[in-house]
């Protein structure tokens, strides 16, 4: 009677699952499995980045482009999307847990992130084994779509054409031939800083110093004496906002003043200049400028209204943010079926349909993605900062 009374629960458990959970009969034949959402449920995509922290300005500016896209498409076949918003700080370490928590959520279907390069790849394979395809808006670091991950995309440049464009900047355009290297020793910094210094030298430029930071200290003292030593002509770093601000601030400390800073995407935004004040004059940093277009005027208005900033100020990436996720909600779209008042999203179906976007319109351009994850339509342009503002480089 018992073995019995197993069986029939056991089957009753697997009718429940087949059939939606009482939603009606679901059929789901996709390789890697399906999100059952029934109704009355949410479709979830989740943003992920650093929402609190020294680096919080990144996360909560990319957290509204992927919330105003949303908006701008509220459902899935009659079904509710709902944006989660998970705080990475941006630490691997915290990467890694949020993904592993959105990973056990069944009705988690997409992930628009993560947003910084090291806790995008401690990521991957997380999502990879639950068969959960995600969008980087900002994640450049090359290597990241050379894991042959089927389920990871970015929608940003990657970090080599960044270090080979500005490379060639500092030697051609500014004429600095003799560099200084710093780094906050993170993927993303360190691998930028080594690729620009790479490159420089290729040029016929000459790395005279190279130093790595610690993330989060207040004192760079020791290691901005070591570059003022060698006298370089100009210091790239590779790494953020908050501590390149710190060394900004310091350079004149070190007998380096009139020496200039020439950050990455990672320093470039409001809050460098809210940190650093004076100091930050004659700086440099990269924006990846977005083309002029009646959808990104719409946008920017959208922005202003909704959260009471001007878009950019804090970061220049909310509009990639913005297209990794309207990406994800169009495939999703595509691939979802209703069944018997179900909606099933076959999981890798979904990851293919993303890696096979072509000729999208976004707000950063036409996306269209490579075999391994590459969409972004992609340029660069130097910025300095003169009287407080971010102004266009010279020989641009």
């Amino acid at each position: 009677m018992k073995k019995f009374q197993f069986v029939l629960a056991a089957l009753l458990l697997v009718g429940m699952l087949v059939s939606g959970c009482g939603g009606g009969e679901v059929e789901c034949t996709d390789e890697w499995g399906c999100a059952q959402i029934a109704k009355g449920q949410t479709v979830k995509i989740a943003y992920v980045g650093p929402m609190t922290g020294d680096y919080s300005a990144f996360g909560i500016d990319m957290s509204r482009g992927s919330e105003i896209a949303v908006q701008n498409k509220p459902e899935i076949k009659g079904f509710k999307v709902e944006l989660l918003k998970e705080d990475t700080q941006g630490s691997p370490e915290q990467g890694a847990a949020v993904a592993n928590k959105l990973a056990a959520d069944p009705q988690v279907v997409a992930i628009s992130g993560h947003t910084f390069s090291g806790s995008t790849e401690a990521a991957i394979p997380i999502y990879e084994k639950a068969g959960i395809v995600m969008v980087s808006a900002s994640a450049t670091n090359p290597p990241l779509t050379k894991l042959g991950s089927q389920v990871f995309n970015r929608v940003c440049f990657t970090d080599d054409m960044q270090a080979d464009f500005a490379s060639k900047y500092v030697f051609n355009a500014l004429g600095k031939k003799s560099v200084a290297v710093m780094h906050d020793g993170g993927a993303y910094g360190k691998g930028l800083a080594d690729m620009f210094a790479e490159d420089i030298t290729k040029l016929g430029g000459s790395v005279v110093a190279s130093e790595a930071i610690t993330p989060g200290e207040t004192d760079y003292s020791a290691p901005l004496a070591a570059i003022a030593a060698k006298k370089p002509e100009l210091i790239y770093y590779g790494g953020y906002s908050a501590e390149a601000a710190v060394l900004v601030n310091q350079l004149a400390g070190a007998g380096m003043a009139g020496i200039p800073l020439f950050g990455c995407d990672g320093t470039y935004g409001e809050d460098y200049l809210s940190l650093t004040g004076k100091n930050s004059e004659g700086s440099y940093s990269t924006n990846v400028p977005i083309p002029a277009s009646d959808a990104f005027t719409t946008f920017r208005t959208t922005y202003q209204s909704q959260f009471g900033d001007e878009q950019g100020k804090l970061s220049p990436f909310s509009p990639h943010s913005h297209d990794s996720t309207a990406v994800l909600l169009a495939a999703i779209d595509k691939v979802a079926k209703v069944q018997g008042g179900t909606l099933v999203i076959p999981r890798k179906a979904l990851a293919a349909e993303v890696r096979a976007t072509k000729g999208f319109q976004g707000l950063t351009g036409t996306l269209t993605c490579s075999s391994t994850g590459e969409c972004a339509a992609p340029s660069v342009v130097f910025m300095v900062v003169q009287d407080g503002k971010w102004v266009e480089g010279p020989g641009q």
